[in-house]
């Protein structure tokens, strides 16, 4: 109950925001391939900067 009132940790809001573009990307595939690509390409920047973000926690 009381985790309701607990802040989220940067990382995982990233991880969330990645999953929604991947996602999105998933669905643009079937209709717009180069949006779908954009998409894609946007979650793996996003990926690319949580690795660096969890690199420098340890």
């Amino acid at each position: 109950m009381f985790s309701l009132f607990k802040k989220k940790n940067p990382i995982d809001k990233m991880y969330k925001r990645y999953e929604a573009l991947m996602a999105e990307s998933h669905k643009l595939s079937t209709s717009n391939r180069s949006a779908s690509d954009a998409k894609a390409k946007e979650a793996d920047d996003l990926l690319k900067e949580i690795e660096v973000l969890e690199k420098a926690e340890k």
